[in-house]
């Protein structure tokens, strides 16, 4: 089984200047966690949650309306290709402790949103005599990556700077 099996092809996105109460408007209406930011070609340059919405409205001292998205994001993207099959992104998943992968094409622009969620939803267990596309011990060990524990970035300098 392929990425291009289980992802989203009509995610909702967004440009760098969009501010914090757009974006969670749009995650509302979409009823999505994530939210690729696209430049004017349709490339992706970053992405923002709904937890780093909620962190970065937390943090600073202004109206959700008054903060770009380009102020609160990282600019890292994990992401995979439509035609990779699913194991592989399961690695980068497991590798970079993330649910979601945004989904490329060969230009580097966004084509869909492949979520734990989709994978889970087609997971089956072990039968003797037949390989499962997707199996469920795979999903498991990979959410077991995922979720294992790591401290907040503020928690891991911290620690960093005392050594």
């Amino acid at each position: 089984m392929q990425v291009k099996d289980v992802m989203v092809r009509t995610p909702a996105s967004c440009g760098p200047q969009t501010n914090l109460g757009e974006a969670a408007a749009i995650l509302w209406n979409r009823n999505c966690g994530i939210l690729p930011i696209v430049d004017s070609q349709q490339r992706v340059t970053g992405v923002v949650t709904d937890r780093d919405l909620c962190i970065a409205m937390g943090t600073r001292n202004n109206l959700p309306g008054e903060i770009s998205l380009a102020q609160v994001t990282s600019g890292k993207v994990y992401s995979c290709r439509s035609d990779e099959a699913i194991p592989g992104a399961l690695e980068i998943m497991a590798r970079n402790k993330v649910r979601r992968l945004i989904v490329l094409d060969g230009q580097g622009r966004l084509e869909g949103i492949l979520s734990m969620d989709d994978i889970v939803l087609h997971a089956e267990p072990a039968v003797t005599g037949k390989v499962a596309e997707v199996p469920s011990d795979t999903v498991i060990k990979t959410l077991k990556a995922i979720y294992g524990p790591q401290l907040p970035q503020v928690a891991r300098s911290a620690t960093s700077a005392a050594n």
